[in-house]
């Protein structure tokens, strides 16, 4: 059974290899579900990891619509990781009801070439996952990461069960919540791999800071934080 781990950094990355992983999804900010690890990150990982590296393109948080710089963006980063040597891509595009974008996932695929493609979680948001998945059968995509369309992909174990008995050339890549209790029912059901992070919180400082720097206010699947132009005029005539 491939073992895929989700790293979000070096770190992370370092002890998934060493724990005998396959290959990692690597990306950046966990809590909201991941985003495009910084150019960095990745040339650190790529050069220091024997296993293959998938990288999750995604631009921002929040929903999975994106503008036409967005896309841009993502197409751009796609080809970052070809120039670093990555194996795999992670991404994907819905529209704003939670249909899935057929052109510009069509297009995602293409700008990978050769390298491996997973749908990501957006599958999770579909409206019909089994139509869904046979057009990402016919568009060459090769896996898609679900959690059966559940917060975790144990409760969403019959879905994901519906989804691999009517597979032809894709894989349904289970992963949300898949741990040491539960990973043996995925492996028992059938599926050929799993996905799963296997983090803890780890305490670096010995007190809590002053002032905390996180935000829940930003923390959101329907809406995503947007500069205001009002907001910044007001300020620059306040004091230019």
């Amino acid at each position: 059974m491939l073992v895929e781990v989700c790293a979000n950094s070096l770190e992370s990355a370092l002890v998934a290899e060493r724990a005998g992983a396959d290959r990692i999804e690597l990306c950046s900010e966990l809590a909201v579900g991941g985003i495009t690890p910084s150019y960095g990150l990745l040339n650190a990982v790529v050069e220091q990891l024997s296993i293959p590296v998938h990288v999750l393109i995604r631009p921002r948080s929040g929903d999975f619509s994106y503008s036409n710089e967005e896309f841009e963006i993502m197409l751009t980063d796609i080809k970052y990781c070809m120039d670093l040597g990555v194996k795999g891509i992670v991404a994907g595009v819905l529209q704003k009801d939670f249909k899935l974008d057929e052109e510009r996932t069509r297009i995602l695929r293409a700008a990978s070439g050769d390298l491996k493609f997973t749908f990501h979680r957006a599958f999770d948001w579909v409206k019909d996952p089994m139509g869904t998945m046979k057009l990402l059968e016919s568009m060459g995509v090769d896996s898609i990461l679900s959690s059966g369309q559940q917060q975790k992909a144990i409760d969403g174990i019959d879905v994901l069960k519906e989804l691999h008995r009517n597979i032809s050339s894709i894989q349904i890549l289970p992963g949300s919540g898949v741990n040491i209790n539960n990973v043996n029912v995925f492996k028992e059901a059938g599926f050929t791999a799993v996905h799963l992070s296997g983090t803890t919180m780890i305490k670096k400082l010995q007190r809590p800071p002053k002032v905390s720097m996180n935000s829940s206010s930003f923390l959101s699947d329907d809406h995503y934080p947007v500069t205001q132009l009002n907001a910044i005029l007001d300020v620059v005539s306040k004091v230019k």
